[in-house]
């Protein structure tokens, strides 16, 4: 029995305004290859198929033509759950047409344990696997508010609801195996945030519940499970010190921050013996670089890249002393010709500079975006004849952004 085990896909996001659907679609065609390469017989998907609750039509043809693909072979199951980014009801909408092609979606907590039990069969119809799907847990599922209880009141709660419903869901597992004639293992999905979990600074992990679950350990688990396959957190890692409770990561670094992480799939292999694990790198289908310093070195990395004949998409620091106000026609220059583009510039230097007339009592938190433009036209010493036609155009693009996020959500 091989078991290929990733989650966080985030089908649907963008980068900086950069829509990334060929990467995606690189990556299931990849999948999707090695699945039928290594004669894969489960795949499981623990959660964050999508990006949003509402993906788009496009998201929705890469996801449904990845599913087509699979279910082209008749022994061979695939086990979605959904994570804290998909719409419950979204995926659960054609579960059932889905179920006909051994495709078992649980998009949110069932009514019975039993529910979020899967059986797998073999070509021979014989079960060889049980899996207790479990999607992302939200609070209305696990916890019941009452009047007066404290934040502390509040996680424990969460805690031990998580706790009940994976030792229901193990056990009814576990009554359902007792009807079989042979022993097989029973493997579980999560999509949650367990303790000394390993994350990267804006990699759009979210706290769940209130505050943050870091307490939550490796106890709430039932120890009988033969393999727990979890999703959230991006980075690849095993919990606990276990090779069997473990992140498979996002297969894309979903930003710059994720870019230099090695990014995998887990493939687990049941025999008569305990469980093997293996991490399978994911290639990457789109380079992210972040270049800082000052602009020397920034141009000579450009130039580097360029003779490379790099295609990157990129992130700028720029850290030198001088202001360079010119920094974005610079680097448009500098990557003329070439397949890179710059996705998102930071100018710690302009930004330095406007914060500098800042009070000694005020704080960033204090201004509001146009706060901070005025006092980049004032660093700049733009003339003040000059400013009220720049502010009104800054304005005019910030109210265009706003727009187009509402339209988006």
């Amino acid at each position: 029995m091989k078991i290929l085990h990733t989650s966080d896909w985030h089908i649907g996001r963008a980068l900086y305004g950069r829509k990334r659907y060929e990467e995606f679609e690189a990556f299931l065609n990849w999948l999707a290859d090695f699945i039928e390469s290594e004669d894969i017989d489960v795949l499981l998907v623990a959660g964050d198929v999508f990006d949003n609750s509402t993906p788009s039509n496009r998201a929705q043809e890469i996801y449904y033509r990845f599913l087509n693909r699979i279910a082209a072979s008749s022994s061979r199951h695939v086990v979605i759950t959904a994570g804290n980014h998909d719409s419950p009801s979204f995926l659960n909408a054609p579960r059932e047409l889905l179920k006909f092609l051994n495709i078992h979606v649980v998009g949110c907590a069932a009514e019975s344990p039993e529910n979020e039990v899967v059986m797998i069969a073999g070509p021979d119809g014989d079960t060889r696997l049980i899996v207790c799907a479990i999607p992302y847990l939200r609070d209305r599922d696990i916890r019941t508010a009452e009047v007066g209880e404290s934040i502390e009141d509040k996680e424990r709660k969460i805690i031990e609801g998580i706790r009940s419903h994976y030792r229901m869901v193990y056990e009814a597992a576990e009554e359902k195996r007792s009807r079989l004639k042979n022993s097989v293992p029973i493997v579980a999905m999560g999509h949650l945030f367990t303790a000394g979990g390993r994350t990267i600074d804006g990699d759009g992990v979210r706290e769940l519940y209130i505050g943050s679950l870091l307490h939550v350990g490796t106890d709430i688990f039932p120890e009988q499970i033969d393999y727990l396959a979890l999703g959230h957190l991006h980075i690849p890692q095993t919990v606990g010190g276990s090779d069997f409770i473990r992140y498979s990561g996002s297969p894309l670094p979903i930003g710059f921050g994720e870019a230099a992480q090695e990014k995998s799939v887990a493939l687990i292999e049941f025999s008569d013996e305990a469980p093997k694990v293996a991490t399978i790198p994911v290639p990457s289908f789109r380079e992210l670089k972040t270049l800082r310093g000052d602009w020397p070195a920034i141009d000579r990395d450009i130039k580097e890249l360029k003779s490379e004949g790099s295609n990157a998409w990129l992130e700028i620091v720029y850290e030198g002393d001088e202001i360079a106000g010119d920094l974005r026609e610079r680097l448009d220059e500098a990557i003329e010709g070439s397949g890179m583009e710059v996705l998102r510039v930071k100018n710690n230097r302009v930004l330095e500079r406007a914060l500098s007339g800042m009070g000694t009592e005020e704080t960033l938190d204090d201004l509001d975006v146009t706060d901070v433009f005025k006092r980049c036209l004032e660093s700049h010493e733009v003339p003040e004849d000059q400013r009220p036609e720049l502010l009104s155009t800054y304005q005019e693009i910030i109210a265009s952004l706003n727009e187009q996020d509402k339209m988006a959500e």
